[in-house]
């Protein structure tokens, strides 16, 4: 199946796993979301570009203020409308010069609703996207069969603020609005790669961060989540960290037919009628009926039923699929961090 359009951005052939994302603002937070490693991303909503793109600063702890990551992770980007002329007041670039300084071509004049249907009818599916004249055929690696997290997570053991309190942070592809909710609420956090043994470190917490791909490429981490474990200190993971912490606790997970990646995914909290709105980016999910009889689920997807949520039923463990932090999106369950510290 092919789709014709108009080339922005890089000019340069480009593969992936295509997915879609039905958030209506937050393409400068989409892009550099190292969740998104490995894929071409179709956005559905029509507009695009008409904010510009922010400027890269970073704060005082080397934290960006404007972006999830310090660099663009799509390998590719896919709209319906290119707007050629940006007006915001914290715009210092537009679309189209940011995506070229970063090497990614993206395509406009596409149908994003109708390449959407395909998607959700038939599954997120490898593609290409080929300016003219350029030479690219199929089949093209699946990125699904890399370690897309150890593409992403960082390479050397980061800190960041101060506090009495310490949490240890395995970057799985951290997202870096995660990084500022713990940095303003005052703990000390410390950045570990994805297979570092972080059980030799002194800490009150641990976090598990977002990441792209596939959760079974990570069972270094796994068995060192197992081993901290038996110290019962709290543990909080969110995305990949749902994921991982379910595999620690004995559970399976699975891939999703196309993932959910939008600002408005409705979950439940299990046993109660209190419904948040969230915001999501993940193709894998865990499989409940495989829970442990220590664990039980915490939230539950309202589309689809999938697992939003795990928490041990006896020890301060717990984890969700989705992003408190937000950043894009809404920030209804960024209380979550607050009670995860409140723990420690």
């Amino acid at each position: 199946m092919e789709f014709h359009g108009y080339s922005f951005g890089y000019d340069k052939p480009t593969d992936g796993e295509v997915v879609f994302s039905t958030a209506m603002v937050g393409y400068p937070e989409s892009l550099t979301d190292p969740s998104y490693s490995g894929q071409i991303l179709c956005v559905t909503y029509p507009l695009i570009g008409n904010y510009g793109v922010p400027d890269e600063g970073a704060d005082e702890n080397g934290i960006s203020k404007n972006f999830e990551s310090e660099k663009i992770w799509v390998r590719g980007l896919v709209i319906s409308d290119y707007s050629f002329e940006y007006s915001h007041w914290d715009a210092v670039k537009s679309l189209d010069e940011w995506l070229k300084e970063q090497h990614i071509p993206g395509i406009y004049d596409i149908d994003t609703r109708a390449l959407t249907q395909v998607l959700r009818e038939k599954g997120s599916m490898l593609g290409m996207i080929v300016p003219q004249g350029c030479q690219k055929e199929f089949p093209v690696d699946d990125p699904n069969l890399e370690n897309q997290i150890q593409i992403v997570s960082c390479d050397k053991v980061i800190e960041y603020g101060s506090g009495p309190k310490t949490v240890v942070m395995v970057d799985c592809g951290v997202k870096h609005n995660i990084l500022r909710c713990f940095v303003e609420r005052g703990v000390k956090l410390i950045r570990v790669p994805w297979d570092y043994d972080f059980n030799a470190l002194e800490y009150d917490g641990l976090f598990i961060s977002n990441g792209p791909g596939n959760p079974q490429f990570c069972n270094v981490t796994v068995a060192n989540l197992r081993k901290a474990m038996k110290a019962d200190k709290p543990i909080f993971g969110i995305c990949m960290g749902n994921q991982l912490l379910a595999r620690a606790g004995g559970a399976n997970t699975f891939k999703l037919k196309y993932g959910h990646r939008s600002h408005n995914q409705p979950v439940r909290m299990c046993g109660t009628n209190r419904c948040f709105i969230t915001s999501q980016n993940h193709g894998f999910a865990v499989d409940d009926k495989t829970l442990g009889e220590d664990w039980e689920p915490w939230f539950v997807n309202m589309n689809d039923g999938t697992n939003e949520g795990i928490r041990h039923k006896t020890k301060p463990f717990f984890s969700v699929q989705f992003h408190p932090e937000a950043s894009s999106g809404p920030t209804d369950t960024k209380f979550l961090f607050d009670e995860f510290i409140s723990k420690l």
